[in-house]
């Protein structure tokens, strides 16, 4: 489903203010921030769009943006630190089982004085809203082992209140196979408060290195824009 128009306007707002030189946008598919005359962006996903046109069927392939580099967003291991303005990488940090490492890794990637910025769900508006909150020790736990020791208890959760099999054995299984398929889920969940408690304490976790210049709730998400120190 196409984002509405209100939405595709706040992003490009937000983008104006701050964004400019040359950055990248981490898994745009259909859906590229729109950016101001002084802003140019390489795309960014982990397989090329013929690749992704059969992982989204129900998207149409061709609107999505052209893949510039084939990389994993989290790590980001084909670009150079501080070599990029500004990082764009929307309705991803949810789907990251270690979402202070990933930050940590964006961070390193943009320049000193560059940007990162990030819209996530709001879990209160989506499929997400029977889920828990996720603590900012549980993140802290995901960082040391990348989130594997409690990879399979997102599973688990992600079958009972998002699939609805409740705690059944029919819950279990299909923990089990999505598990075993690797399928990306929302392994960590916000409401709007949650979210800047999140960016705050994550500031002070990785030694105040960012700012945290902008931040509002747009409708069902949550824009931030963060400032590399």
């Amino acid at each position: 489903m196409p984002l509405p128009d209100d939405i595709i306007a706040e992003r490009k707002r937000v983008a104006a203010r701050y964004l400019s030189g040359s950055g990248i946008e981490i898994g745009a598919l259909d859906a590229p921030t729109p950016l101001p005359q002084d802003a140019t962006a390489r795309y960014v996903d982990y397989r090329t769009v013929a690749e992704l046109s059969h992982q989204y069927p129900e998207l149409d392939a061709k609107t999505f943006v052209p893949v510039s580099v084939v990389d994993d967003g989290e790590q980001l291991t084909k670009f150079g630190d501080a070599s990029i303005d500004f990082l764009i990488a929307n309705h991803m940090l949810e789907h990251c089982e270690n979402p202070l490492g990933t930050l940590r890794a964006h961070l390193r990637k943009v320049k000193p004085g560059g940007w990162l910025y990030y819209a996530v769900p709001d879990m209160r508006c989506c499929f997400d809203k029977a889920r828990p909150l996720t603590p900012f020790a549980h993140l802290v736990a995901d960082e040391q082992d990348g989130g594997v020791a409690s990879r399979r208890g997102h599973y688990l959760e992600w079958a009972m209140l998002v699939n609805g099999f409740g705690a059944t054995p029919e819950g279990d299984e299909n923990a089990r196979i999505n598990l075993e398929m690797g399928y990306s889920i929302h392994f960590h969940v916000w409401d709007a408060n949650s979210w800047v408690e999140f960016l705050c304490a994550a500031r002070t976790h990785l030694d105040r290195i960012f700012e945290i210049r902008h931040f509002e709730l747009a409708g069902p998400e949550m824009i931030s824009v963060l400032r590399r120190c």
